[in-house]
């Protein structure tokens, strides 16, 4: 290679790192300070796990049906050469006493909204560096925790769930994909999931798993007690499984160590929602303008008022209160109310 070869690969490489530093140092005056990068590919070493879930018929209603959609990256940006993956802390640390049925989660504005603005503007700040970029948020088929894992964001642990030694596992997930080539490589790798390293012997989220969806075996989404409250159809069975809770679970979190130490997320935008902690006879009696002008704002909203009314009914059957009085109009709420009042042993 030349000398002038040379100095140009030289130059290119300190452009590139300071294209780097620039978007690290943008992310951190949004308060952000929990993301990594990793170069944009197939990840194709998650064909067998996927095909493995398919045969056990271990996906579920919302997640993509072609594998080959949840390896790759390319048909989002074909000339994608970085994807930014960054952690949303939503944990206010506040005192959370209200047990009223809704996860920790579900009591702030919708993540995806509140994501996908800071992401905006971090494209529109990329794309002050010449580059173009793309933002991702929860409904996409990218093998989401996967690539924060590998980034280096946050480990994988038994609950399945993404946990960062910061905020715990009390954080949303947004990436950005860009076709600005930024100096970074993988810090995990793919061998290394399912040895549980920073759980050690720690299995208290096996433990507390109401359903036994998590277990030393496999994970089995399908019988998770947070998609269970978000089903529109349940079994007497499956009700039974809900133990109360509307929307959601936070059992296995609760009891995992790296949330005793999480630190409060300084993001303003997911403070607690006072209406959203209210007694649950409020969101088994709520009307439709009760919906739109509060639930349907925060991350439970998108599944309509009759799944989040019905769940609030079946919380009161579960504490054993009076719900007779809450037959209306509704064929769907009705169905239910008929089945809990010839039952009458939820808790059974």
């Amino acid at each position: 290679m030349s000398q002038e070869n040379q100095v140009k690969l030289k130059e290119n490489q300190i452009k590139l790192e300071e294209n780097k530093q620039k978007i690290e140092a943008f992310c951190k005056q949004l308060r952000l300070d929990c993301f990594g990068f990793i170069p944009c590919r197939q990840f194709d070493e998650l064909e067998i796990f996927y095909q493995q879930r398919q045969q056990q018929h271990l996906q579920n209603e919302f997640e993509p049906k072609e594998i080959e959609e949840r390896l790759s990256s390319s048909h989002y940006m074909e000339d994608g050469k970085t994807i930014l993956s960054i952690a949303f802390p939503y944990n206010p640390k506040e005192v959370e006493d209200v047990d009223n049925g809704f996860s920790i989660y579900t009591k702030r504005l919708d993540y995806h909204r509140v994501v996908k603005k800071y992401l905006e503007q971090i494209i529109s700040f990329i794309e002050t560096l010449g580059g173009k970029a793309a933002a991702f948020v929860d409904s996409n088929t990218l093998p989401e925790r996967y690539i924060a894992y590998l980034a280096g964001v946050g480990f994988i642990g038994k609950n399945n769930m993404l946990i960062t030694k910061k905020y715990g596992s009390y954080v949303f997930l947004g990436e950005i994909i860009m076709d600005l080539e930024i100096p970074c490589q993988e810090k995990r790798r793919h061998q290394e999931l399912g040895q549980y390293v920073e759980c050690g012997t720690c299995e208290n989220c096996l433990k507390e798993c109401p359903t036994k969806s998590i277990n030393k075996n496999r994970c089995n989404p399908n019988i998770c007690l947070s998609y269970l409250t978000q089903k529109k159809e349940l079994s007497m069975k499956e009700i039974k499984l809900l133990k109360g809770n509307i929307f959601g679970c936070d059992f296995c979190q609760l009891q995992c160590p790296y949330n005793e130490t999480a630190e409060k997320s300084g993001l303003e935008e997911f403070a607690t929602l006072v209406y959203m902690e209210e007694n649950p006879a409020v969101y088994a009696s709520m009307d439709n303008a009760f919906f739109k002008q509060k639930i349907s704002g925060t991350s439970c909203g998108w599944r309509g008022k009759n799944v989040i009314k019905r769940n609030a009914i079946l919380r009161m059957a579960y504490e054993g209160k009076e719900i007779k009085h809450l037959l209306g109009d509704s064929p769907y709420i009705n169905g239910y109310i008929e089945q809990l009042l010839e039952d009458k042993n939820i808790k059974k």
